[in-house]
């Protein structure tokens, strides 16, 4: 039997860029809110079996979800900072050796990159991240704006999720970065600080993370080939 993995949703986020009056992993996208699609593409998966949701203290809007009612869904309370919800999920996962950690607000992964993940992470002891290689031009300024150099892109990454971890490992980087209150950013920068080099693996550029309210319409664009390709 292939084995199977749990997966962590960060979702405790209240997204204050979109300008919107509810978080933004429950705006609509054809007909489903943002979080459903998401974890429609997780659940739906073949090599995940169990997804946990990382809800804010005061969420008000997952229960009432049809996918909320899902076994294969475990709810726990998520915390102030992303890394503080992402440590409280992994809490229920302790029954896996593996992780995935995806953001919510990503709801056009594709099944071929979360198999590519998972292969490629089970090939390394500190596992593997999914991105997609910088294209444009770019630039650093200094604190006023100007610009002060041009960056090499040749090595140069968009970290994207899933990103997936041995349950153990992320535990114990996620617990030590906020002991020493570091800067983590994702799940992959927990893993650096403890001077350990995860794997990235080149992932669909349409994976995006909705984040200002002009991401609404490109996700609307991408999630139908998506979900094609989940079928």
């Amino acid at each position: 039997m292939t084995e199977q993995f749990i997966a962590v949703v960060p979702a405790a986020g209240v997204g204050a860029r979109m300008g919107a009056n509810i978080p933004k992993q429950y705006l609509m996208l054809q007909g489903k809110t943002v979080i459903e699609h998401t974890l429609t593409a997780l659940l739906s998966h073949p090599r995940i079996a169990q997804v946990v949701v990382a809800l804010g203290p005061e969420d008000g809007w997952f229960a009432d979800l049809t996918i909320a009612n899902d076994p294969a869904i475990i709810r726990v309370n998520g915390g102030k900072e992303r890394a503080d919800s992402v440590l409280a999920g992994l809490q229920a996962c302790q029954d896996y050796k593996w992780v995935l950690v995806h953001d919510a607000a990503r709801p056009c992964i594709n099944h071929t990159d979360v198999d590519s993940l998972i292969d490629s992470a089970l090939t390394s002891e500190y596992g593997a991240i999914l991105g997609c290689q910088v294209r444009d031009t770019m630039k650093r300024t200094d604190a006023q704006g100007n610009i002060i150099a041009t960056v090499d892109r040749d090595l140069l990454w968009h970290a994207l999720t899933p990103q997936m971890f041995p349950v153990k490992l992320l535990t114990e980087a996620l617990t030590t970065g906020l002991a020493d209150n570091a800067n983590i950013t994702d799940e992959a920068s927990a893993i650096e600080l403890l001077g350990l080099m995860p794997k990235m693996v080149i992932g669909r550029a349409d994976n995006i993370k909705i984040t200002r309210p002009e991401d609404m319409p490109l996700a609307t664009l991408f999630l139908q080939q998506s979900t094609n390709d989940n079928k």
